[in-house]
């Protein structure tokens, strides 16, 4: 990693956001790593390039970029859908905890006869 493949990256970064008025608040961390499996990928608003090549890290980064993007999106679906689940798996342990007790009294309360 050099300076001035660093610096390439971040002017395509700021010109990425000027252009598309979206990723204000990403930065970017260019840290050139092998033996990570993956090119690049973004978290908590930090774009990680992990290709040592400067001209792949480019490429890398605007994929990661345009992929947060198009995430923002679809996040409002991704955050109801969750929370659906959520009141699902809720409902469900309801139920089946009134199973259980139904059982119990069915079983033990009231006897079983063999």
């Amino acid at each position: 990693m050099n300076n001035r493949s660093d610096a390439m990256l971040r002017e395509e970064l700021d010109r990425m956001k000027r252009l598309s008025g979206l990723g204000s608040d990403l930065d970017l961390v260019w840290a050139p790593n092998p033996s990570i499996v993956l090119s690049g990928e973004v978290k908590d608003g930090t774009i990680y390039v992990y290709e040592k090549n400067a001209e792949n890290a480019k490429a890398v980064l605007r994929h990661e970029f345009l992929d947060f993007c198009v995430s923002q999106a679809i996040d409002p679906y991704r955050k109801i859908t969750n929370r659906l689940i959520k009141l699902i798996n809720e409902d469900a342990y309801k139920r089946k905890e009134q199973i259980v007790e139904a059982l119990g009294r069915l079983l033990f309360e009231r006897g079983v006869q063999d």
